[in-house]
């Protein structure tokens, strides 16, 4: 035997609305509630990615001073942003030397930004965001330049959408470039050169 209720709308035991039909439109419970979905929501039979929005967001930066003679991997001196109320959100990235781990598989918004204060005239300077899908070679997924004459300070912000689908495999590091030798400059008060990491959604 089969039954069919038919109804514009469905109320609790205080009258208020649960479910409400109206021009083909279905409206779940009501401004203020929350809606809790036991299983998994699913569009027409394919599984809803999350929708719990930016579910991780962490900053890093490097604490001093180094100096570079040529290009180079920035290894030393990374740590967690930790003042002017800096906020991060969930399990933040695992580093060593220089090398950033992913909590979760996600795609993932990486920034990264590089300081430098150049010993002479150099032709340019700058950094790559690297990322390895082999846990072993890197390549430059973006990378930007400068240039600038003896004692001047100079900078450069770098960006990329990463798709992290293993995160065992998939890492970044940021990478100083140069035609000579200058100082890449870190303060432990101040992000000078650093890196931030926000998960944006699902892989």
């Amino acid at each position: 035997m089969t039954a069919i209720l038919k109804v514009d709308t469905i109320q609790d035991t205080s009258g208020n609305n649960i479910i409400n039909e109206s021009s083909d439109t279905i409206t779940i419970g009501a401004s203020g509630d929350t809606t809790n979905i036991v299983g998994t929501l699913q569009n027409n039979g394919a599984a809803v990615a999350s929708t719990n929005g930016i579910t991780m967001a962490d900053a890093w930066r490097t604490s001093a001073n180094a100096t570079f003679s040529s290009s180079n991997y920035i290894t030393a001196n990374w740590e967690r942003a930790d003042s002017d109320s800096y906020g991060g959100i969930g399990t933040g990235m695992s580093e060593s030397s220089g090398v950033f781990t992913f909590p979760a598989t996600g795609i993932y918004l990486v920034q990264a930004h590089v300081s430098m204060l150049l010993d002479g005239t150099r032709t340019y300077m700058g950094g790559n965001i690297e990322v390895t899908v082999n846990n072993s070679s890197y390549s430059a997924a973006t990378e930007l330049y400068n240039n600038g004459d003896n004692g001047d300070y100079v900078s450069v912000y770098l960006s990329f959408i990463l798709d992290v689908s293993n995160t065992s495999n998939i890492k970044v590091k940021l990478r100083f470039e140069g035609s000579g030798s200058c100082d890449v400059l870190g303060n432990t008060n101040s992000s000078k050169t650093g890196m931030n990491f926000i998960r944006l959604g699902d892989t």
